[in-house]
């Protein structure tokens, strides 16, 4: 871990995972070309993601050297209250993130699922840009392993309240993280369609 001096004297700091497998990642990502782009049918598997754990935020996450990039993405149709600033604006979640920000860094070298009902509750993750920038307040991801061992990114899903993910959101999530990577693996073998 390494802290991140820029944030404020006195204040919370961010632990960044150090990440000594990215360089491989990069190019298993690019051998697989994942992560180059939006993926319509990673977009349709994070909406299904979203509906199927009632949250308003799912993504499937692929993590380089330099960045994290939403291959897939679901968004709310109309932004929590708690996101909304007194003067009507809310941030934009787009699809990067820099790899300090949010919780899959830690998932993908840790290599298992992370649950966190409310991320106030850890001082490790509650400093985490996205909380002061999204107001993302709990967080359920799995590593996508593929077979060769990479852990390549993550399949998460975020909400903007405390949430009790229970023992059923941590079995939904990982299931979720190893069916796309075996139609992740499908689809580069032999060109099946990823859904």
């Amino acid at each position: 871990m390494r802290y991140d001096p820029s944030r404020p004297a006195g204040g919370r700091l961010l632990l960044t995972p150090d990440d000594k497998e990215a360089p491989a990642r990069a190019r298993r990502l690019g051998e697989m070309h994942l992560g180059e782009g939006p993926d319509p049918d990673l977009d349709a598997y994070a909406d299904r993601l979203a509906e199927q754990t009632r949250a308003p935020y799912a993504m499937v996450n692929f993590i380089d050297e330099n960045r994290q990039f939403f291959a897939g993405l679901h968004l709310p149709d109309v932004l929590p209250a708690t996101v909304v600033k007194p003067d009507g604006t809310a941030p934009v979640l787009g699809r990067e993130l820099a790899r300090d920000h949010g919780f899959c860094p830690h998932v993908v070298v840790r290599r298992k699922a992370l649950v966190l009902e409310d991320v106030r509750d850890y001082p490790r993750f509650a400093g985490n840009a996205v909380v002061d920038d999204f107001g993302i307040r709990s967080y359920l991801g799995a590593p996508l392993i593929d077979s060769t061992g990479m852990a390549l990114g993550t399949v998460c899903v975020a909400d903007v309240e405390p949430r009790s993910w229970g023992k059923p959101g941590l079995e939904t999530i990982k299931a979720s993280a190893a069916e796309l990577v075996a139609r992740l693996e499908r689809r580069v073998a032999d060109g099946l369609p990823l859904l």
